[in-house]
């Protein structure tokens, strides 16, 4: 038995993925699965913003591909959206300032639907929230998982959207966060009465340390696997 710490990968099946986009452009990624069950749910990751250094190796969206395949029977597909790089490589393109960034959606979309991988949770943090909020609402998902959401490219109308979609939406603020902390998010999300706001006490928009990091998994798996709700802190 193993203590989980910021730097354990546990046992998964992963594989390098190569997403076509409808205009053409390749993007990478890489796909979690468990080693011996077939996912319960599958998490499809929308990382923070390229050109402040997110991509799909950033801390939260790895530590969840490196346990929770795991701990919960959770798949994770994690993609560097149009022009951006990481540690996994570089996805063609240029960064479209989340326009054109839907097709990147859609692409990592048809992938999973392409491999049944189902039902499919986005996940995002901060920049890839918006491409959660604004181009999720009328896809087949089951519900919209958002992190350190700042509401800057979607707005309220966005929001909107989501009344009646038939998916949840859950969003987690960090008391202290730079862009939207929890009050305000209150105020903004309210056009959503279906949308669940948790405020997290202590932490911030980037999630920095364990205890955030736990917090935010354990989030997760509650809505998308409660029954592995909560996680376990050794293996």
């Amino acid at each position: 038995m193993i203590q989980i710490t910021s730097s354990t990968e546990l046992p998964s099946l992963r594989e390098k993925v190569i997403l076509q986009t409808s205009d053409n452009l390749k993007l990478v990624g890489e796909l979690a699965l468990p080693v011996q069950n077939h996912p319960v749910a599958t998490l499809l990751t929308l990382h923070p913003l390229p050109t402040h250094g997110g991509f799909m190796d950033s801390h939260i969206l790895r530590k969840a591909a490196n346990r929770l395949p795991a701990l919960a029977d959770i798949a994770v597909l994690r993609f560097n959206t149009r022009g951006t790089s990481s540690p996994n490589g570089t996805s063609e393109g240029s960064f479209g300032d989340g326009v054109t960034e839907e097709r990147d959606l859609e692409a990592a979309l048809a992938f999973l639907q392409s491999r049944n991988l189902s039902p499919v949770w986005l996940v995002g943090w901060s920049f890839g929230t918006e491409l959660a909020i604004k181009y999720g609402y009328d896809k087949a998902i089951a519900g919209a998982i958002l992190l350190s959401p700042p509401l800057r490219r979607a707005n309220e109308k966005d929001l909107a959207n989501w009344i009646g979609a038939g998916k949840e939406i859950i969003a987690l603020i960090p008391e202290h966060d730079d862009y939207l902390p929890p009050e305000p998010a209150r105020t903004r999300f309210s056009v959503l009465p279906e949308a669940t706001i948790i405020a997290v006490d202590g932490a911030k928009h980037l999630w920095v340390g364990e205890s955030s990091t736990k917090r935010v998994l354990d989030e997760i798996v509650r809505a998308v696997n409660p029954s592995k709700y909560p996680l376990p802190e050794s293996f």
